[in-house]
């Protein structure tokens, strides 16, 4: 796993040509360090050159190398991420011999002249202070810096780690949305935890150790069933469906296989490195795509369609590297364990915070959003996913009313697999903000995963839908007073291709990769003439219909 580790990072910096790491140098030398991307980049070659790959750019980032050094200290520039990625460079470097003494030692000069609250944007300076994931960033930096010996910073750190763990909630997820206890993003879940990983596992045993073990040890489980039978990690609010999401995850899994290893619990142990190594699968068949993009969709890059603003190129595609980077430094190979899919049944569900309902079964696997941010996602089933199928073809992420990313269109909509009731000609659907979800039940069986919920509609009319999953693919029974419906994407645009759409009046079918999604009812299928958008492209809107009760069964295969 290593090696594939290096190779990710290999792959995510191919993306860089020569010209476009000296225009982005440059430029950087004429407006100064504004953010994190450029010292990222620049740890990341140093690392790979340390290791004996693009020795190529060695001249290029000695300049480079220097002129972080050197500069770090005297500006603010986002040095709370950066700081931990040049020390590790810097260890790298002189663990490899690449350069001489000299030229290592002064730039461990530059950066012992670091002031905690001169370099960092973001920290605590009391236990109560309102700070999130940057100040977590900004304790790894500093305590990596005082593991190499160029600072004494323990009560700094132990004050940033004391003031965020605030933010983890009983199952040990972390809460970044401080500004409301729900909508809270998994990404800014994912990051944090692995950031705690990375720290306990290069050394840190101060006074908050066991408290973030135990909470590490909690959601780590729970993220195990969160991950999607492909790999990936759980759809949900900003930085969401870029390459660089599975990397912490991989990290988080990386941790806990050392940890079952140590107690003995070799089939655990062998059950997380598994997961870490169908997670690495994800992003190797992203890197694996031309031209190489930093978000899982296909549209050029210069469009940054599905991007923030501040997910641009420069600093998301490196991040790959930087990320994976982390599970390299965790990861033990010596731990024995089979690559296996995940295919057991499973029912696991998040706490209100992050509103979330996952169920699992025979290499098929759904995820519910029962609260969503209208700015990120869409209220319902967001997700269906089968093991080796195109993630896209059915749904990854629901798409949302007013994305906070951006998409060709204005007419933006929320959509989802998700319940639809009739209201005087004009159809309600359950993906809408004003419509409220609850789960009934849950069930875990031999081969199957279930569960019940209840939808109420903005005006009072309720829809029950059942859901099962099984190894013959998801089947869907919606019931309700009257007309009622259940929406249905059709995958149709994912920024070079266009899919292979086919509908009559009971069967809706998407090919697309090799792979066929096809959705049957007992109902009729209608189409609903929009298009939805989400950051991975384009889907086609289609309800299926039917009077009080309706059947719907999803399966993707394999074209022969």
């Amino acid at each position: 796993m290593k090696k594939r580790y290096f190779d990710v990072m290999e792959k995510a910096l191919s993306a860089y040509s020569l010209e476009h790491i000296t225009r982005y140098f440059n430029e950087v030398k004429d407006n100064g360090l504004c953010e994190h991307g450029f010292p990222r980049l620049t740890a990341n070659i140093g690392i790979l050159i340390s290791h004996g790959r693009r020795v190529d750019l060695l001249p290029l980032f000695l300049e480079m190398m220097e002129f972080c050094c050197k500069n770090i200290p005297n500006v603010k520039a986002a040095n709370d991420f950066s700081v931990r990625e040049i020390i590790s460079c810097l260890c790298e470097i002189e663990k490899s011999e690449v350069t001489d003494k000299e030229t290592t030692e002064r730039w461990r000069a530059y950066l012992k002249t670091i002031e905690s609250t001169s370099t960092y944007n973001c920290f605590a300076t009391t236990a109560t202070d309102t700070v999130n994931n940057w100040a977590l960033f900004t304790a790894l930096s500093e305590f990596f810096r005082q593991k190499s010996g160029l600072c004494d910073s323990h009560d700094f750190i132990e004050l940033q780690l004391l003031q965020q763990l605030q933010w983890l909630n009983e199952d040990g997820m972390y809460k970044d949305n401080s500004k409301s206890n729900n909508h809270q993003p998994i990404m800014y879940d994912i990051v944090p935890r692995g950031l705690f990983s990375l720290l306990l596992d290069q050394g840190y045993r101060g006074k908050y150790y066991a408290e973030i073990d135990e909470n590490l040890k909690k959601s780590a489980l729970l993220t195990l069933d969160m991950q999607s039978p492909n790999g990936e990690m759980a759809f949900g609010g900003r930085s969401n469906q870029f390459l660089h999401n599975e990397a912490w995850m991989i990290a988080i899994f990386e941790y806990e296989a050392k940890r079952y290893y140590k107690e003995g619990n070799l089939p655990l142990a062998s059950r997380f490195r598994a997961a870490a190594e169908r997670a690495l699968c994800v992003t190797e068949s992203w890197l694996s795509k031309k031209p190489i993009r930093h978000i899982k969709n296909h549209f050029p890059t210069e469009t940054k369609y599905g991007c923030e603003k501040y997910a641009y190129f420069d600093k998301y595609m490196i991040t790959v590297a930087s990320n994976i980077y982390a599970a390299y430094q965790i990861c033990d190979d010596s731990i024995p364990f089979e690559k296996s899919p995940d295919l057991e049944p499973c029912v696991a569900k998040t706490r209100e915070n992050f509103h979330k309902l996952f169920l699992k079964c025979g290499g098929y696997g759904i995820e519910f959003d029962l609260d969503a941010d209208s700015t990120y996602d869409a209220n319902g089933l967001g997700r269906v996913h089968r093991i080796g199928a195109p993630s896209t073809i059915c749904l990854s992420a629901p798409c949302p009313k007013t994305p906070k990313y951006k998409v060709d269109s204005k007419e933006s909509f929320p959509f989802s697999l998700s319940s639809a009731v009739c209201d005087g000609g004009v159809w309600k659907i359950g993906a809408d903000e004003e419509s409220r979800y609850e789960i009934l039940s849950t069930e875990k069986k031999d081969f199957s995963a279930s569960a019940e919920l209840l939808c109420r509609f903005d005006g009072g009319r309720i829809a029950r839908e059942f859901y099962s999953v099984s190894w013959e693919g998801v089947r869907v029974s919606v019931s309700g007073d009257g007309e009622i419906g259940y929406a249905l994407p059709a995958f149709s645009f994912d920024g070079e291709k266009h899919t292979e759409i086919t509908v009559s009046d009971s069967t809706l079918t998407v090919v697309y990769e090799g792979w066929l999604c096809r959705y049957e009812t007992d109902g009729k299928i209608i189409s609903l003439g929009k298009t939805a958008r989400n950051r991975n492209g384009h889907y086609r809107t289609y309800l299926a219909t039917g009077s009080n009760m309706l059947n719907i069964r999803i399966e993707i295969i394999k074209i022969p």
